[in-house]
């Protein structure tokens, strides 16, 4: 992982992120934590579904492994 990107992604801290997930799961919530690895850690994370419902988690670890993008939340 470039220097650029830990640098971007220790400013996202405290801030809502969207994630994508191999196999097409999205995410989005409030970045806590990370690591070298790119596991992350959402608060009030919330699965967004095809159909334009979401579905609440809360608290919730996803692996580095099955990140396709992260970037700043969108509305």
């Amino acid at each position: 992982m470039s220097e650029a990107t830990l640098t971007i992604l220790a400013s996202s801290i405290g801030n809502q992120i969207f994630v994508r997930l191999k196999g097409g799961k999205e995410f989005r919530g409030k970045l806590k934590s990370y690591d070298q690895h790119l596991n992350i850690v959402l608060e009030d994370a919330e699965e967004l579904k095809q159909n334009g419902e979401s579905k609440k988690h809360g608290l919730i670890l996803i692996r580095g492994d099955s990140i396709v993008l992260i970037s700043p939340a969108f509305a």
